[in-house]
């Protein structure tokens, strides 16, 4: 059988209640997800500490214990590690931070901060989950539409709006 086949039919048997589908699965997505995480780890900074192997495994532990995530389908499946991935390198990349430039310093909860990245997410949560999908799941515009529930044309138009938007993010800092 083939294992996108293999994959799919795995995932709903996760959906069905079958325990161990997500771990018999693991062996058929390891090479994809090891691919999403070096694509990622390519735009961090040079000695970076986590290595591609050890992304894969966190996002993996992640991921794994989420049982009221319904997977549709391969697709949908990879884009979920994908952010989860993001968001393992977003938090490791605030620790660094903060033990560089803030020892001693008071703690700020994030929630009182306002961050221009997370303000443009919560104005079109659409464009931010396609960003995700695209840039750091490395998803086709046919795979990100299949994930969002949209259009290929909708994710190309969101694809170009979400790169204006870092653009000027850019100009203004």
């Amino acid at each position: 059988m083939d294992a996108r086949h293999e994959v799919t039919e795995l995932l709903a048997a996760a959906r069905g209640g079958d325990a161990g589908a997500l771990d018999r699965m693991l062996p058929l997505v390891y090479e994809e997800l090891r691919r999403i995480a070096h694509r990622q780890l390519r735009g961090e900074r040079p000695g970076h500490t986590l290595k591609t192997t050890a992304l894969v495994h966190e996002a993996y532990l992640k991921l794994v214990d989420q049982t009221r995530i319904a997977w549709g389908d391969r697709v949908h499946f990879y884009g979920a590690p994908a952010g989860a991935m993001r968001r393992i390198l977003i938090d490791s990349a605030r620790r660094r931070r903060a033990g560089k430039r803030g020892a001693g310093a008071r703690a700020v909860q994030l929630d009182d901060v306002d961050l221009p990245i997370e303000e443009r997410a919560e104005l079109d949560p659409r464009l931010a989950r396609a960003m995700e999908c695209r840039y750091f799941g490395g998803l086709t515009d046919d795979e990100t539409a299949a994930v969002l529930g949209v259009t290929s044309r909708t994710v190309r138009r969101d694809w170009v709006k979400a790169k204006g938007w870092l653009f000027l993010g850019e100009l203004q800092r």
